[in-house]
């Protein structure tokens, strides 16, 4: 007989076990690795994406970030400056789009401000309505960081790979809205 004390933690033995069963050999479907290609759409520009289960919201590198007015609406107009993977080529765009909600992020250097709005990507064959932060990521590694928001939406992220998906979508993809009732 087992002791109480340690049926958690044999239980959550073979709850890995049977999960690391299930997904053993090359079929990945449904997992994501903590680095993934994605493409921001509908440009179809293909950058590599950090899966950071630390952050909540996901963010995007962009410059000149400045909000304004419009028709009595706050929006945010930007430039992206992004590297595609695909091609090697810069791929320059400047934007406006309506500012969704500000965030605030608390860390080592002190609080930050930062506009969000709601853009599309691709991961596997699937378009995601997403939060995006906006900030100067220039000096990152990675131009798009998803947070446990968007990952929550993904399926299961296997912290030990990465790239196991392709993004590869068209107009026919399923796609999956933003829900505004998720918590923010």
């Amino acid at each position: 007989m087992i002791s109480t004390r340690y049926r958690p933690l044999l239980l959550a033995a073979l709850l890995s076990s049977a999960a690391s069963a299930a997904f053993a050999g090359d079929d990945h479907a449904g997992v994501f690795g903590w680095v993934e290609k994605a493409t921001l759409e509908p440009w179809g520009v293909e950058v590599k994406a950090k899966l950071d289960s630390g952050a909540l919201t996901s963010s995007l590198d962009a410059r000149d970030i400045e909000t304004f007015e419009k028709e009595g609406d706050a929006w945010v107009r930007f430039r992206l400056k992004l590297e595609d993977e695909a091609s090697g080529e810069t791929f320059t765009e400047r934007m406006e789009l309506p500012l969704y909600r500000d965030l605030r992020v608390r860390g080592a250097g002190g609080v930050d401000e930062r506009p969000v709005v709601l853009m599309n990507v691709c991961l596997g064959d699937t378009v995601y309505e997403e939060q995006f932060s906006l900030r100067d990521r220039e000096e990152m590694n990675y131009p798009l960081l998803l947070g446990r928001r968007s990952i929550g939406h993904l399926g299961l992220l296997d912290v030990r790979e990465t790239f196991l998906t392709e993004p590869d979508c068209d107009a026919d993809s399923p796609s999956v809205a933003h829900d505004p009732d998720e918590a923010e």
